[in-house]
């Protein structure tokens, strides 16, 4: 069973004494409340996660942000302060994926007013909000995107319009 660090909240290998993500000793003698979040059927098939934590305070008001979750590039933010949003291993792209996972023209993401639209733009391997393979579908507030090796997560505007 995997040790939850109570300081950062990183999952780490049931027979770890620090944890991995942020060095803090581990609380392993069972005696400790911890809360577990959802059960995530792709984080083993994927390999180890190092999760990315943010401020929310820190986000844009008027923009929402993804956030990089796991991939080469954990914790990167980009904030989707455009009309339309290119992610791809292209070096044109608003987002750069640079992993050969990522098609070059990946998928795209429109705003329209507070709404943000995700279309698949034709990639190999798909893309995936919440598990589930999508062509086109409206972000919610939390939504996982699967993009090749990459897991990003969609943070809405922090004020609605």
């Amino acid at each position: 069973m995997p040790v939850f660090c109570q300081k950062c909240g990183h999952r780490n290998a049931s027979d770890s004494f620090f944890c991995s993500s942020c060095g803090s000793a581990l609380e392993v003698d069972g005696d400790k409340t911890v809360v577990i979040a959802k059960v995530d059927q792709l984080q083993d098939a994927l390999g180890p996660q190092d999760n990315a934590t943010i401020d929310l305070r820190t986000l844009p008001k008027s923009s929402a942000t993804l956030m990089v979750r796991s991939g080469p590039q954990a914790g990167e933010r980009f904030v989707l302060d455009t009309s339309m949003t290119r992610l791809g291993r292209h070096p044109d792209s608003e987002i750069s994926l640079d992993d050969i996972s990522v098609s070059r023209r990946h998928a795209e993401i429109e705003r329209h007013g507070q709404e943000y639209v995700i279309r698949d733009s034709g990639s190999l391997n798909g893309t995936y909000v919440n598990q589930q393979r999508v062509d086109s579908v409206v972000l919610q507030q939390g939504d996982e995107i699967l993009v090749g090796r990459f897991r990003l997560i969609f943070l809405g505007p922090v004020e609605a319009s």
